[in-house]
This record gives C-alpha cells, structure tokens and sequence, in this order.
C-alpha cells in the first residue's frame, strides 16, 4: 500500500472563529439583540423590568410547546392537534374542580389529560406507519376541540379564586422575575441536553435523516415516536395548567392557532420540517425573539394583524435563506 504522507485524516473537525460565528444560533442572537434594541428606542416603557416579565410569562405559557414539537420535527414528523390538546385539558382541570374535585388532584387530571391525547396520537401513527402525522394530527385536532366544546359549550369553566395557590402557579416572583421563567429556563435545558448529550437525541436525529436506515441499524423507531408524542401531550397538559392559572377561567376556543406558532418558532430556531437538522437552542431564542417583537410593536399599538404580518416575513426569510446561499454558489445550478 502506497503511503501519502501529505494526506491526513483528523479525529476532530476544524473549527474557524468564522465559522463558529456564522452559526445560525449566532444570527438569532443577532436578531434577538436588534429587536431588543428597536423596542427600546421605539418605546420608553419596553424596558421596565415588570412589564416585560409580564409579557414573557404570557407568551411562554405557549412556548413550552415549542420544546417537544422541536423532537417530532427532528424526527420528522408534525403534531397539529397541540393547541386542542391545551384546550381540553384546561376543560377538564375546570369542569372537575367545579364538580367538587381538589385542585391538586384536578391538576393531575389535567396532566393525565394532554398525555392520553399525545399517546392516542402516537398509537394510532406508531400502529398505521403508512399514515401522514398531519392528517392523524389534524383529525385529532378537530376531535380534541370538539371534546372540549360538547363539555362547555358556549359556557366557560373556571371560579379557580378560592384555591389562592393556583394562581401563584402563574403569578409567583422572586423579585419581578416570574417562577414559571426559571421553570421554562430548567425544562429547555432538559430538552436541550437530552438531544443534543444522549444517545435517544442522536437517535432521534438517525430517524430523521433516514428512518429506515436507522430502523435496520437497530434504533427502534416507533418507540421513540410513542415517546416524543405522548412528551407532547404531558407538555401541552403543562400548558393548559398554566393558562388557567393564568386566565382563571376555560372556554373551548383557547389556545387556538398555538400550533402554527410552536412550529414557527422551530422553524425559526433552524430546526428543518423534513427532519434530522437543526439545534435545541435556535429554538428557544426564537420563542424570546417572536415573543418579544409582539410585544415591543404592541407597546406603540400596532394592531395583531399586522405584528402576524411582519413575523411571517421574517418566517419566509429565514426559510428563504439557506436555498438563496445555495443559488449564489458557482456551478450549482437550480431549476
């Protein structure tokens, strides 16, 4: 065998200053900052530390959902029901607390609510894997709601005022930062490490970049889609506890559209909807980067059609951006 001393093979990848920089985290970052700077100079009253943690407490009520709706689409695969899924299982924290039920004990009902539905969905998908996850998904969508809506009606459910604990789920501080802050703040970086440090995140990815490949090579696919969904459902449980600690009252119609923003704030993140790319922290930066442009732009009355209007122009050009870098790059040819 003829020896090529002037070839070499590294165990570690280089890394350039230029390269690490150019991560798409580092651009969010960016963004994260000129937004923060813009609001600030667009509005005197964007910085009281109070009123912005307020305004982060409302909108990581639906951020949370971001968190495990980031696996499925690292996986692969989408879940459309997840704003039904809050809805009912806010419904049934209300109507069974109103029916004489502990607080405590309705909470865990609720819980155990959004994690039947996240399981029912990864059954039916793991047991017919010739079926698409945004049909199943839809389908359940539209039977979750419609759950919730034959239980209230056109009534809501709610008179929480006499368990004064429950509201502090929401309310509670230390100093002006909100408790329900330092929760997201511990769960992201559960999620984070769990994808990024272990061998089910690395797995997760496999699936996503070629499923069967990773079906042969031993990595029990359907498994870990059961997993991803059912953590789906126990989180979208979280998040309609916390709406009606923070709302003190449940209608069916809440939390409707919350799971286009989840998947926008993915996507947004880098986390790529045909599976196995993206980063954990792209995410998180993007919940804080789309929640707080809302608030910034409402601070001066911009109306919500419009602040829906600027982020999806920021959504299309983020996704945009990857296929322009291509078309620019010489002898790459597109049709």
């Amino acid at each position: 065998m003829t020896a090529h001393p002037d070839r070499s093979i590294l165990a570690a990848r280089n890394k350039s200053l230029k390269s690490v920089f150019m991560r798409w985290e580092f651009l969010l970052l960016g963004l994260f900052l000129a937004i923060n700077i813009m609001n600030a100079v667009i509005s005197p009253y964007y910085l009281n530390a109070g009123n912005l943690f307020t305004a982060i407490n409302s909108f990581l009520v639906k951020g949370f959902i971001a968190m495990p709706m980031a696996y499925l689409l690292v996986l692969g695969d989408i879940d459309l029901s997840v704003g039904s899924t809050v809805a009912l299982s806010a419904t049934l924290l209300g109507v069974s607390y109103n029916a004489g039920v502990p607080m405590g004990l309705a909470i865990l009902i609720a819980l155990l609510c959004g994690t039947m539905c996240g399981l029912l969905n990864g059954l039916i998908l793991t047991r017919f894997t010739e079926l698409a996850p945004m049909i199943v998904t839809l389908g359940t969508m539209t039977l979750y709601r419609g759950i919730s809506e034959m239980i209230l009606g056109s009534q809501s459910t709610g008179s929480f005022h006499n368990v004064s604990w429950f509201y502090q789920i929401y309310y509670a501080r230390l100093g002006p930062v909100p408790y329900l802050f330092f929760f997201f703040c511990l769960l992201a970086l559960a999620f984070g490490f769990v994808l990024h440090k272990t061998i089910f995140g690395r797995q997760l990815f496999a699936i996503g970049s070629n499923r069967l490949t990773a079906k042969y090579s031993g990595v029990p696919v359907q498994r870990h889609r059961l997993i991803c969904y059912t953590l789906m459902g126990l989180v979208c449980g979280m998040s309609g506890v916390f709406y009606s600690s923070w709302m003190g009252t449940v209608r069916f119609d809440i939390a409707t559209g919350y799971e286009l923003e989840a998947i926008s704030v993915a996507v947004l993140g880098g986390i790529s909807t045909s599976g196995g790319k993206g980063t954990f922290p792209g995410a998180i930066i993007s919940i804080f980067i789309i929640g707080l442009l809302g608030y910034g732009l409402g601070l001066i009355n911009v109306n919500s059609q419009t602040i829906l209007m600027i982020i999806g122009l920021i959504l299309i050009a983020v996704v945009m951006a990857p296929n322009l870098k291509t078309r620019r790059k010489p002898g790459i040819k597109t049709s």
